[in-house]
């Protein structure tokens, strides 16, 4: 089995790939930095606002292939500037404003770089694993109060890692959870040792978070991947590998369960965290009251009621991120982004199971997006991080499909990459040789 990509440049200047070394190493460091948030502004936005300063004066493209992310997070941002607009006091809504225009840049910038040099995936990929482990040892030694001063690494009895919340900390670490068990699936047993202590670890991070969104997210990411994996490889061997693997890590996954709820103090928060519908859920002017309150009010509210308001009116914010656009973006806001949601998705599902080097990290990514997509009608997930960090690899992705396609229409023949399975679990030696420097 082959697979393809761009052509490579045929002439080789070493001062440019020593400083394309050191840029994706910096955005390596940025994408490592998102797991430690905090405080806020936390280090990912100031590094990240001077990688992309810097980077802008020195040759940060934005390709037409990535065009809709861009316009379409501009219109959602107007929206948000038009609510505020309503608003009788507009308080400190403009940095909320400024926050939310910053991480849309960011979801293109990493877009952008990834479609410049898709090299860049397994980078940052590696070094968000690497921040997850790091970030979820805080949280399970913080939980057992195993460290000292570990208190500050939870909340609530719940493990969040350095994060301000455990319902942010618990989904930051599927992604990681994914790659390493996309590397277990299709990786060599040398490695497979290491792939699993790591799982352990951000798996029992989820767990301990005690984020009800976090498990179904992580249940219906691992699902998604082996399904994907079942429809994509076509050989009866690997299949039936992909099987009993995927049987092994989720006997594995329930005996983990089994031993941390011999904790008094775990089993009795899951005992109250596993149940579906919470008391502030159902009750009047709960959250599921709250969201057809929210939405009645849209119909009155076409430009919004501004950035944050909802919260203050009902003394709980929106917890469903199509209320939430609604209510702080206005219908113009709201549009936009239900727009970006399918437009990204149609184009991913559209170049899912094409046989290329950055395959793998698109199939990744754009389960947990949908993950992601699935939880936010129960929860916020506006300004986190790690959601426009999944958006710029999705583009990326298919921004690079778009760009080895325009190749092959205008009669540059790809490189071909004799590598058979295209695996971020491997470090894809003959793809790096012949076709990864993509975007170039």
């Amino acid at each position: 089995m082959t697979s393809s990509a761009l052509p490579a440049p045929t002439i080789f200047q070493p001062q440019r790939a020593t400083l394309s070394m050191l840029a994706s190493l910096c955005v390596a460091f940025g994408v490592f930095l998102s797991g430690f948030v905090i405080n806020e502004p936390a280090p990912y936005e100031l590094f990240l606002v001077a990688l992309i300063g810097v980077w802008a004066l020195f040759g940060l493209r934005l390709s037409r292939h990535i065009a809709p992310l861009i316009a379409l997070y501009v219109v959602f941002n107007i929206g948000g500037m038009f609510s505020i607009l309503t608003m009788e006091e507009v308080k400190g809504t403009p940095m909320y404003m400024a926050v939310s225009l910053f991480l849309a840049f960011t979801a293109m910038f990493f877009a952008a770089i990834i479609e410049a040099d898709q090299r860049r995936l397994l980078l940052i990929f590696r070094a968000y694993v690497a921040a997850a482990i790091i970030t979820a040892l805080l949280g399970i030694l913080g939980y057992f109060g195993a460290i000292p001063g570990g208190e500050v690494f939870t909340r609530y009895d719940r493990a969040m890692g350095a994060f301000q919340d455990p319902n942010v900390f618990g989904p930051y670490l599927v992604l990681p959870t994914l790659y390493l068990m996309h590397g277990l699936l299709t990786g060599t047993l040398k490695a497979a040792p290491l792939r699993v202590i790591g799982l352990m670890v951000l798996v029992l991070g989820v767990f301990l978070s005690f984020s009800r969104a976090a498990w179904g997210l992580l249940a219906i990411s691992m699902v998604l991947l082996v399904l994907t994996m079942l429809i994509k490889e076509r050989t009866g061997v690997f299949r039936l590998k992909i099987l009993v693997m995927s049987l092994l890590g989720f006997l594995l996954l329930i005996a983990a369960i089994i031993v941390a709820l011999q904790f008094d103090q775990v089993a009795d928060l899951f005992s109250d965290r596993a149940k579906l519908v919470q008391a502030y859920d159902g009750a009047r002017h709960g959250r599921f009251e709250r969201h057809g309150i929210g939405f009645l009010m849209a119909m009155e509210h076409p430009l919004g009621i501004g950035p944050l308001e909802f919260g203050l009116m009902w003394g709980e914010d929106t917890h469903n991120i199509w209320l939430k656009a609604l209510m702080d973006y206005g219908w113009l806001g709201f549009v936009s982004y239900v727009a970006l949601m399918i437009w990204t998705f149609t184009l991913g599902l559209r170049f899912l199971l094409r046989e290329r080097p950055w395959q793998p990290y698109l199939m990744l990514a754009l389960i947990v997006l949908f993950g992601h997509t699935l939880i936010g009608n129960v929860i916020d997930t506006d300004h986190w991080r790690h959601f426009y960090l999944l958006m710029g690899v999705v583009w990326g992705c298919i921004a690079l499909e778009m760009r080895w396609q325009a190749a092959q229409r205008h009669g540059n023949k790809p490189a071909a990459v004799h590598n058979g399975q295209s695996s971020p679990g491997r470090t894809l030696p003959q793809a790096r040789s012949t076709a990864s420097a993509a975007g170039r």
